[in-house]
């Protein structure tokens, strides 16, 4: 009868404290994890916003001095705001492109984008979410109203439905609006 030999005392004073060890990172991770706050407003990072303007400079860096990337021509289109340096945001939009502009360009309005990502329309529904009332086409603008976590009440130019959560950019996943 083949017997294994037990663990020595070493092993298991290891053991013990590689579980410490896995305790400890794992409650800094929760800790961490916490959510940011801007700097300058003291607002949670990241977040989205959208456009005040039709005319919106997306700069290098956070100032007019540094050169400027990008200029945005649509008002409403929402973006997220990653960073804070006193009256610039650091901003990302729905492609990636990331850049500084004036905090007095940006508005609290939330917004969202109809599935950039998808080449087909998606369907928005009724207030009985079983009927399918109109379709969206990708890069459609839309005013968020409320999100439950799942679905979104969007309204527009000619359309006030509800979509999929996870067919808008500008809205984290399981995000609540009221």
């Amino acid at each position: 009868m083949d017997e294994k030999p037990l663990p020595s005392r070493r092993c298991a004073a290891a053991a013990v404290r590689f579980i410490i060890v896995a305790l400890l990172v794992g409650a800094a991770a929760k800790a961490g994890a916490q959510q940011q706050t801007g700097s300058a407003s003291g607002l949670p990072l990241p977040r989205y916003v959208s456009l005040k303007s039709d005319r919106v400079n997306l700069h290098e860096g956070p100032s007019k001095e540094h050169p400027t990337l990008w200029v945005f021509e649509r008002a409403g289109l929402p973006v997220e705001i990653t960073a804070e340096f006193e009256i610039w945001r650091k901003i990302r939009d729905s492609e990636g492109t990331e850049g500084w502009v004036l905090h007095s360009l940006l508005s609290g309005r939330r917004t969202a984008l109809v599935a950039p990502w998808k080449k087909e329309p998606i369907l928005a529904y009724a207030s009985d979410r079983t009927t399918p009332m109109a379709k969206l086409s990708p890069g459609v603008v839309a005013s968020l109203r409320r999100c439950d976590g799942s679905w979104c009440r969007v309204s527009g130019e000619g359309f006030d439905a509800y979509v999929k959560q996870e067919g808008l950019w500008g809205v984290y996943p399981g995000e609540k609006i009221e």
